[in-house]
């Protein structure tokens, strides 16, 4: 099959599927030799039944399908196969952090490092500090199983990290000087693109180097996997806000506690920690326009649950509402380092518009308390879920490097880990659909409007959400 390309493919009972297979060194170094895997000798896992994962088995994305439903989508299933394409002792490997922090990216160090180490026999692994930039402007650090024996139990990235510093040409050739000849990314959507410069330019110069991408982004708006890690860790530090936020608004007269959570683009982690904490009266999220003023406006429903119940809680993600900030402020779009908008701060901004709107009516007299936990809850160390699925990511890119799969992010895909084309995971972002039966439980919890006018309630589309949230 051709790399990294949609494919048609069939099953022994006829069944046909559509395969988006990821590349392979063999693609552009045919005359590549292969070799038994090591772990058939290893007896922590010689004696595990059908350990070895079939070079046929691919995981489908859509697991609900009418009569009528095209040719599913399926990816390469993750996993060990019988033949690798690396001796172990000539595998010299490294790993970079990219991006903001997130939880969980101590425990992927830790388990690449042990994975390679415990699993193949290889010595050589190192770290580039800093991010990107790090493979050109700093010296790498030597990474062994001694050493990062304990840091997953640690926030934070023992690498350091950073946005931006990505210099297509100047990483190539500090891989090719090193001698590195397996590269494993840590970062979001803007990392991954940058990982598949990588791959091309390596590919190009046709150097034996596989490239396997890990997605990191706490706010879970990679599309096509279930999610991301670090996001049940979020979701559980979230709710302690929450919790502290409602604790307030219940010990204070005409109290709002107001929390403002991440969530640049998709508010997934609002609409979790609201979910999950059941305190919320209202949560604002950027995929759900909301106006301020007038029947059925923000305002309006904040004054109802006050003169209801004499208290309220709200969260809001932080891209929510930026629309209103820039009209409000006259404020032009600004892009970090990394190329993402930069957004104001709508916790600041909407504490102030809903103080000067009580202020101005004179009718109640309000008492907010603004929390935001931003980075408290991304420089947390990953619970034990997260710690889990970290060490299943972390192995899942180790067994597709070592058998020659490079160009390719890994991730679970409809609870099975898979091997995703770099493009698939780049294209776009996932998000929070408001149409779909997440958002309506979400409605039915907070029992807040839909600020919706007329004009935002036309068709989403659901095709490619992920899984978790089709339920």
């Amino acid at each position: 099959m051709a790399c990294n390309g949609v494919n048609g493919d069939s099953l022994g009972n006829g069944f046909h599927y559509v395969l988006e297979d990821v590349p392979h060194l063999t693609d552009y170094l045919p005359d590549l030799p292969g070799y038994p895997n090591p772990l058939q000798d290893n007896p922590a896992y010689s004696a595990v039944k059908q350990y070895f994962v079939n070079v046929d088995d691919a995981v489908a994305q859509n697991v609900v399908v009418q009569n009528n439903s095209p040719r599913g989508t399926h990816f390469r299933r993750a996993g060990p196969r019988q033949k690798v394409f690396f001796e172990s002792d000539e595998v010299h490997a490294c790993i970079v952090t990219c991006g903001g922090l997130c939880p969980g990216l101590n425990t992927v160090i830790r388990e690449i490092v042990c994975g390679l180490y415990h699993m193949y026999g290889v010595r050589t692994v190192v770290g580039i500090e800093g991010g990107y930039k790090g493979f050109y402007a700093r010296n790498t650090i030597p990474l062994t199983p001694k050493m990062v024996n304990n840091i997953h139990k640690r926030g934070g990235t023992i690498l350091g990290t950073s946005r931006g510093g990505h210099n297509t040409t100047k990483i190539v050739d500090s891989i090719q000087h090193r001698g590195i000849n397996q590269v494993y990314i840590l970062g979001g959507d803007g990392t991954q693109k940058g990982a598949a410069a990588i791959f091309e330019e390596i590919k190009r110069r046709g150097l034996k180097v596989a490239v396997a991408g890990i997605p990191k982004t706490i706010d879970n708006d990679i599309p096509v996997i279930d999610k991301s890690f670090g996001f049940d860790t979020a979701v559980e530090e979230a709710q302690r806000a929450i919790s502290a936020a409602h604790v307030e608004s219940e010990s204070n007269d005409n109290c709002i506690g107001l929390v403002k959570l991440m969530g640049r683009n998709s508010g997934f982690i609002a609409m979790y920690a609201t979910l999950a904490s059941r305190d919320v009266d209202c949560c604002l999220i950027p995929e759900s326009p909301f106006y301020l003023e007038g029947e059925g406006g923000l305002f309006e429903y904040i004054e109802h649950c006050i003169e209801e119940q004499g208290h309220m809680v709200i969260v809001i993600a932080e891209g929510a509402g930026q629309e209103l900030i820039l009209k409000s402020m006259h404020k032009l779009d600004e892009q970090d380092a990394s190329g993402n908008k930069l957004h104001q701060d709508v916790g600041l901004w909407i504490s102030q518009q809903i103080k000067d709107y009580f202020k101005k009516k004179k009718k109640i007299t309000i008492n907010l308390k603004y929390i935001d936990p931003t980075y408290m809850i991304r420089a947390v160390p990953s619970i034990a879920s997260d710690n889990i699925f970290c060490t299943l990511l972390a192995h899942s890119a180790i067994h597709g490097a070592m058998a020659g799969y490079t160009g390719f992010t890994v991730g679970p895909v409809n609870g099975r880990h898979a091997y995703i084309p770099f493009n698939r995971i780049i294209e776009r972002q996932n998000k929070v659909v408001i149409t779909d039966r997440m958002w309506a439980r979400l409605l039915s919890s907070t029992n807040q409007p839909s600020f919706l006018h007329p004009k935002h309630m036309g068709g989403e589309e659901e095709n490619g959400k992920n899984p978790q949230l089709n339920v």
